[in-house]
């Protein structure tokens, strides 16, 4: 098995925040009801889909020195409208690429997985995406069990641009093994990794064109 799993995180839950708009003399607009999942309540705006889009490449800082992990990606989602937190459509691909060095007399190892994407949720600079393997290479095998089972991975994203805004970040949810419950739809770890080089665009829900 590939040493790129890593050990278990807390995962992060998404949760919809209740937001209640007034203007100067003029009362709230009614809500969504809260009853209504993945929906966040918010006061009356123009209503459309909106989407989001995250797509780059970047490497990403891995303690163990000589590993090199690998991140691509190249995910949509469309959302009802403003303040829905998880999309009602979801697609794409990203890639988890992992070069560990030689050791101990054995010769250098690889280890990727292709994985279709199933959500993007965006807010500001940051970004959910999770999928479920699809393919898997390399020289090791280490994944074979994963894509036997599609296996679903999450990846947080922190898309630092601009000055003040910081480095760019990365989060990985690694694997589950056969007696855990696959990860849930939308969720991953912090994105507690630097991006080292590379980079991300993150567009987020915007209006449908």
């Amino acid at each position: 098995m590939s040493r790129f799993k890593l050990p278990n995180r807390a995962v992060t839950f998404l949760a919809a925040t209740a937001v209640v708009a007034t203007t100067a003399g003029v009362s709230s607009a009614s809500t969504a009801p809260a009853s209504v999942p993945g929906k966040t309540a918010r006061a009356s705006v123009p209503s459309g889909t909106l989407t989001s889009r995250l797509k780059g490449w970047g490497r990403m800082d891995y303690p163990d020195v000589g590993h090199d992990i690998q991140i691509t990606v190249d995910a949509h989602a469309t959302f009802k409208g403003v303040g829905w937190v998880k999309p009602d459509k979801a697609w794409g691909t990203f890639r988890i690429y992992h070069r560990m060095p030689a050791a101990n007399g054995e010769p250098e190892k690889v280890n990727w997985g292709d994985f279709k994407v199933d959500c993007l949720t965006s807010g500001g600079p940051t970004a959910t995406v999770t999928g479920r393997i699809v393919r898997t290479g390399g020289n090791v095998g280490g994944w074979d069990d994963y894509l036997k089972r599609h296996v679903r991975m999450g990846i947080s994203f922190y898309v630092g641009e601009g000055k003040g805004i910081g480095t760019s970040r990365i989060g990985l949810s690694g694997g589950t093994v056969e007696s855990e419950p696959l990860l849930s739809k939308c969720m991953a770890p912090a994105a507690d990794s630097k991006v080292i080089k590379g980079g991300y665009d993150l567009t987020d829900k915007v209006p449908a064109r």
